[in-house]
């Protein structure tokens, strides 16, 4: 009999261990959510101001991953603003804004002490085409015909096989990457011709200047280009994402995001969120730019 007394006092201490034993484990599974819902939390609160000028050509995409990146943190504001690359590097050096975006590098504008000041933060690459207005019969230049147009030894279409029609260049101001990027890769550096061209102020203006006005030529992002312009050929390749990826089309340049020292806060979250998958992988390919990974 106290055999089986000691039996059944054991049975109730053996259920008691496995029922603590059992209470305990589950009192902790809470506490292994606190973590992950803690830092979906802190990423939720971000908040603050990045302010944003510079290249027209990298515009679109900082203003569609902007937007993308305020849907995620309600809390944060960010405001880009064209100008040029020459005023986003000034005014990023200057400390006046937060980022500048460039189409060239920082000590192809600045003097070298300032552009050391700077970090560069590049996240995609942009080509470039030589448009003209769609009236125009040309579907290719090549690239001594460019330099000849742009420094006013050849003013008529005719003379590169179009249309008996005055040539009417289109220029971005001297502050813009975009001009840089067509005077370095296709005038060799050369000066264009005085007087002879009008100024646009972005990529914007000298698309709509290229389809109102008869006889225009001009370069603009691929970003930029659609129906209202036609976009030809240089040394008979086609200006495409491919063809630059591939090497075969020249007219292309970094994108960059230049801060003044490393950034820090929602300035830092936003340019990590230029460099996520987001970003690189659906982004960029779908506004015509290509990923810098």
């Amino acid at each position: 009999m106290l055999n089986n007394r000691l039996a059944k006092i054991i049975i109730v201490v053996l259920l008691l261990a496995s029922f603590f034993t059992f209470a305990a484990c589950g009192s902790k599974q809470p506490q292994s959510q606190n973590p992950s819902s803690s830092s979906s939390n802190t990423s939720g609160t971000l908040s603050g101001n990045v302010t944003i000028a510079g290249s027209t050509a990298l515009q679109p995409l900082v203003e569609q991953a902007a937007k993308l990146f305020m849907e995620k943190y309600s809390n944060v504001s960010i405001t880009v603003q064209g100008g040029g690359s020459g005023t986003g590097l000034t005014q990023v050096a200057q400390g006046a804004i937060d980022i500048g975006n460039s189409d060239i590098f920082a000590e192809e504008k600045l003097d070298a002490n300032t552009a050391k000041s700077l970090v560069d933060h590049q996240v995609a690459k942009v080509g470039f085409a030589v448009v003209v207005n769609k009236d125009i019969t040309v579907d290719n230049l090549t690239q001594q015909q460019l330099v000849d147009i742009f420094t006013g030894k050849i003013t008529n279409w005719k003379d590169v096989g179009g249309p008996d029609t005055k040539i009417v260049i289109i220029n971005r101001p001297a502050s813009s990457g975009t001009r840089a990027t067509f005077k370095k890769v296709v005038l060799k550096g050369q000066e264009e011709a005085a007087g002879l061209a009008l100024t646009e102020d972005s990529s914007g203006a000298v698309k709509k200047a290229v389809a109102d006005t008869k006889g225009a030529i001009s370069y603009l992002a691929l970003s930029y280009v659609d129906n209202t312009v036609k976009a030809l050929k240089y040394e008979g390749v086609e200006p495409t994402a491919q063809n630059i990826i591939d090497g075969k089309y020249p007219i292309w340049s970094y994108e960059h995001m230049y801060t003044k020292g490393e950034p820090t806060g929602v300035v830092k979250a936003f340019l990590d969120f230029m460099m996520s998958d987001e970003v690189q992988k659906n982004l960029i390919p779908k506004l015509g730019f290509i990923p810098i990974k």
